[in-house]
């Protein structure tokens, strides 16, 4: 994944995130990952996986905490 990708995972997932942020937490949390497996297509998710199975750096700590809800795609 080049670096322009990954910073635009990053800024998209952190936007959602921020929004997310200003509800109760448990609603975020479960508003993130069904916006996520809702409108991010597979390709955008394993991108999104690809960040976070390296560490998760830049990501607001909401996007990894829904890691587990959100969907991860079959390998292809």
């Amino acid at each position: 994944m080049s670096a322009n990708t990954a910073e635009k995972i990053i800024r998209m997932a952190n936007q959602i995130a921020m929004f997310m942020e200003t509800k109760p937490h448990e609603e975020g949390l479960a508003g993130l990952a069904n916006h996520i497996n809702d409108f991010w297509e597979p390709r955008m998710r394993t991108q999104l996986f690809a960040l976070l199975d390296q560490g998760g750096a830049g990501l607001r700590p909401l996007v990894i905490e829904a890691a587990g809800r959100i969907r991860r795609p079959q390998a292809a």
